[in-house]
């Protein structure tokens, strides 16, 4: 078996790794969007990525309890909590 298209990490996982072909205009679009400089393309593009899959029941969910308590005034600012930890 041939490894040389292979990344090995945590000694079980491994990814195929391949090449795309992009403008230097769409390269210098994801530049901007690093957010540190050693950052990946293949990062910035999984970014990009995340803010339009949809999300999983489960947060739905949680998204949906923190508004009703919210909503029946169950939770507490910032300041009280500040107070209660004694920041």
């Amino acid at each position: 078996m041939k490894t040389k298209n292979l990344k090995y990490y945590s000694g079980l996982q491994c990814t195929m790794v391949t090449t795309i072909q992009i403008s230097n205009k769409l390269q210098g679009e994801l530049s901007k969007r690093k957010l540190f400089n050693r950052e990946t393309y293949e990062e910035v593009i999984w970014d990009l990525m995340e803010d339009t899959m949809e999300l999983n029941e489960q947060t739905k969910k949680e998204i949906e309890e923190a508004r009703a308590e919210i909503r029946n005034n169950k939770y507490v600012k910032l300041d009280e909590a500040r107070k209660r930890l004694g920041i």
